[in-house]
């Protein structure tokens, strides 16, 4: 699934939300200098928030689809995973990933960013964690089940979208609790909304981990049901959004 997303990065980047300015300002400000590496950078959807704030990017992408998209876009990236991607003695003030530390080893992951950082670095792994309205999740719900009976996703999965990152979150801390040279990680939190049209959300739905596989038919009949669900909401709704991201400091001793 991981490698899945660049079926189709121009849907990927048109509607994958971007992350919000405070979290941005709040990683760049604490981070001592300009040089950023961002890990799993995809189309380069972050990575373009941290150019306009004035920083040089350097993103790591496996999926080369997604790593062309992002290059088109003006941004350096070199195509590996990060734990075989060979940093040749660069080092960096800060290391991102933006929705894609839960692909990588979390111990490894972080073994790999103390190398990388330099003293007083910043490491800063986040993602988007929202609970979409119960009307529009129960018909989706629904369509997959008969759509997709065999599906290994529990859907509707149980719990808030909060407790269900809560385990991605406390994988990405202890897995920089397990290595020399971070202090303690900490939890920041950045709550928003975002308004969806009917349209605009069935665009970026083939975009989910679950779909990005699926045949044609299957997809649109997901998306049709989806869609008159919203359409009984009258046509939009808003979406409530945290953006979490477990941050720790490169310390200048190991």
């Amino acid at each position: 699934m991981a490698e899945s997303f660049g079926v189709d990065a121009e849907r990927y980047d048109r509607t994958r939300p971007s992350y919000p300015d405070a979290l941005i300002e709040r990683i760049v400000s604490n981070s001592p200098g300009p040089d950023v590496l961002d890990v799993g950078c995809g189309t380069g959807i972050e990575a373009r928030q941290f150019r306009a704030a004035g920083r040089r990017v350097l993103g790591v992408e496996p999926d080369p689809r997604m790593a062309n998209f992002a290059q088109r876009s003006g941004i350096d990236v070199e195509v590996a995973t990060f734990e075989t991607w060979d940093p040749a003695d660069r080092k960096f003030d800060l290391l991102v990933a933006g929705t894609a530390w839960h692909w990588i080893d979390p111990v490894a992951g972080a073994v790999k960013a103390a190398e990388v950082l330099r003293p007083g670095g910043l490491l800063a792994v986040f993602w988007h964690v929202f609970d979409t309205p119960s009307t529009v999740a129960d018909a989706f719900a629904a369509a997959y089940r008969r759509v997709v009976p065999d599906s290994p996703f529990p859907v509707p999965p149980s719990g808030s979208s909060a407790d269900l990152y809560q385990p991605i979150l406390d994988n990405a801390a202890d897995g920089i609790r397990g290595v020399p040279g971070f202090g303690a990680p900490e939890q920041w939190r950045f709550d928003w909304e975002r308004l969806y049209t009917r349209d605009e959300w069935l665009d970026q739905l083939p975009t989910s981990g679950a779909l990005t596989q699926l045949p044609p038919d299957s997809l649109a009949e997901l998306q049709d049901a989806v869609g008159v669900a919203i359409d009984a909401l009258g046509g939009s709704f808003t979406m409530p959004y945290s953006t979490v991201a477990v941050t720790a400091v490169r310390t200048r001793t190991v």
